[in-house]
């Protein structure tokens, strides 16, 4: 299986997840240095790639990576993606948000359909599954701004094109998590390079009051949909679904 943006975050635990079921693992990631982290803990379990998700050539050296691991492709995860800590249509000036839209877009939808196209035939060979990691972004306001929310609603259509063209060898679906401190970044032309997801998330307590199950989830949380949509036998009549696991709630008093 590949997992792009595996070396952290959301990605990371789903990498942990998938090895301690017993998957041999490619990442796609950008921080050599991660890559280097997960590789020491999971040897050879783990194939890693240091590469650029918007990129053509890195898209397809990690596939070639994954295929010559496992014999073959079984599942393709698109993960790595920006956010946009939420920042309003007005509060950008017209370059930054021509800029914005171009860096954020190209990572969390650009990022999925090279990936998707990288990995199809591969994915067809075996009768795989594609996964996409979307939000909670993708079905209601304030999961971010207006970037990052239309490129999330972007990866509804995505999945549901996706899986309709691909059908009946390949099933695509995506998880769509709620908020979760990780190490989640912003664009560089926003200013948000060096900002993490976790720097403004509000305390434990605060995060409870919007969870309909008074949850604070963590990554390790949201990983166990990834598992079952991957599985064949488990999710085998699968496609084209967005799975809303974000236990939105109305905050409490």
């Amino acid at each position: 299986m590949l997992v792009t943006g595996g070396a952290s975050g959301l990605g990371r635990a789903i990498v942990d997840r998938f090895v301690a079921e017993g998957a041999v693992v490619t990442i796609l990631d950008r921080s050599a240095d991660r890559l280097g982290e997960v590789a020491a803990k999971h040897g050879d379990a783990v194939r890693v790639v240091a590469g650029d998700v918007t990129s053509q050539r890195d898209n397809l050296a990690a596939v070639a990576a994954a295929v010559d691991a496992g014999g073959g492709l079984d599942v393709f995860i698109g993960n790595a993606g920006l956010w946009d800590f939420g920042r309003r249509l007005l509060d950008m000036s017209m370059t930054e948000l021509e800029n914005g839209y171009r860096e954020l877009f190209d990572v969390n939808v650009k990022g999925y359909l090279i990936g998707a196209r990288a990995a199809a035939e591969a994915l067809i060979e075996r009768r795989g599954a594609m996964i996409f990691s979307l939000s909670n972004a993708a079905f209601y306001p304030r999961g971010g701004g207006a970037l990052y929310t239309a490129s999330k609603h972007a990866g509804v259509g995505l999945v549901r094109q996706l899986a309709y063209e691909l059908a009946p060898e390949v099933r695509v679906n995506a998880v769509a998590p709620g908020a979760m401190s990780t190490d989640l970044r912003g664009p560089d032309a926003l200013g948000l390079q060096d900002r993490s997801i976790t720097d403004v998330l509000p305390n434990e307590d605060a995060m409870k009051r919007f969870s309909a199950l008074d949850l604070a989830p963590r990554p390790e949380a949201y990983v166990g949909t990834y598992v079952l949509l991957a599985a064949r036998s488990e999710s085998a009549t699968v496609t084209g679904t967005v799975f809303d696991i974000s236990a939105v709630g109305t905050p409490k008093r």
